[in-house]
């Protein structure tokens, strides 16, 4: 049984015009185009984020069954109208079943939802599911509203209701001087928007108030959270006046959420594996990005504190409950 890889992103070899500022493709060559925003270069990409013949023979190369195949944050849209959002995740949704439709078994895609308007949000994920998506990718918040405030929180109803598993992607981290070297942004602002959006999730009531039919997966480990663990409970006990908001102490809700395994050390592995536990992490790469995991899985499969038994929940098992196949 091949491995299943619930973090990939795609982007189209092109789209419709989206309006003045917005992202759009610079075509090199067959291979090559670079995503710019406006005049500004946003990262250079390489058929691989559209080209399934391409996927489909690394996922050979590294033993992976299926991809679950998620937008590039950069398309959310979540700063403009509404309605503007809703036809830019149209575009993006339907080329997103174009570039899986020929291996529809092995690529599952995501799609993307106005998550600032919450009716276009919930009328767009029913319409991706009858279409043939799987799931849906959510940033992890919109401007200066966490995944605990009311519009957000709607929409999670609905996804639990409908059966469509999330995942939360970190995106518009802050920016200063300080973290505009060293890709610091990534190396520092992704792990922290991630962890944010977990307390938000637990200090904002969202687990109290979402059924636990839920199913909902955080990217990159879970960002520190896990690590964290201790300090978090510490102070909900501790300062209980200012943030005991939740019904429960934190750690009553390990079991409310995934996260993927793209830590890529054994030691933070581990970490997630003894606090979260071992149903509660799954496989993912961050493929095709430079910043991602290739071969696919290698820190899980390469875990000597790793049984033969959690491998297989980590590598499959969980993915397929999380997806419902």
């Amino acid at each position: 049984m091949g491995t299943i890889d619930v973090h990939t992103h795609y982007v189209p070899n092109g789209w419709p015009d989206l309006g003045e500022g917005l992202p759009w493709l610079k075509v090199e060559s067959e291979r090559e185009a670079v995503i710019m925003v406006g005049d500004s270069k946003f990262r250079r990409i390489q058929d691989d984020c559209w080209n399934a013949e391409v996927r489909l023979k690394h996922m050979e190369e590294d033993g992976v069954e299926i991809q679950v195949v998620s937008p590039t944050p950069v398309f959310f849209g979540y700063d403009l109208p509404g309605g503007q959002a809703e036809k830019i995740s149209r575009i993006f949704n339907d080329l997103a079943l174009e570039i899986c439709a020929p291996a529809p078994d092995q690529l599952l895609p995501f799609c993307q939802v106005p998550l600032q308007d919450t009716d276009a949000a919930c009328r767009e994920l029913e319409r991706c599911l009858e279409a043939g998506h799987v799931g849906v990718e959510i940033g992890n918040h919109v401007g200066d509203q966490d995944l605990d405030s009311e519009g957000i929180v709607t929409f999670l109803q609905h996804a639990a209701s409908l059966g469509a598993p999330v995942f939360v992607h970190p995106w518009d981290m802050p920016f200063s001087p300080r973290l505009d070297r060293w890709m610091a942004r990534w190396l520092t602002g992704m792990p922290a928007e991630t962890h944010l959006s977990i307390i938000a999730m637990i200090l904002g009531g969202v687990f109290d108030r979402v059924d636990d039919s839920l199913k909902i997966c955080f990217a990159h480990g879970g960002g520190s959270f896990a690590f964290w663990l201790g300090r978090f409970e510490n102070a909900w006990t501790m300062r209980h006046d200012l943030i005991g908001t939740s019904e429960h102490p934190p750690s009553h809700y390990l079991d409310r959420f995934s996260v993927d395994s793209v830590v890529f050390d054994p030691a933070a592995l581990r970490t997630l594996v003894d606090v979260l536990g071992p149903t509660q992490v799954m496989t993912g790469s961050d493929y095709p990005y430079p910043l991602g995991e290739r071969p696919v899985g290698a820190v899980v499969k390469n875990a000597e504190f790793l049984d033969d038994t959690t491998k297989r929940l980590l590598l499959v098992d969980n993915a397929r409950k999380f997806l419902g196949r």
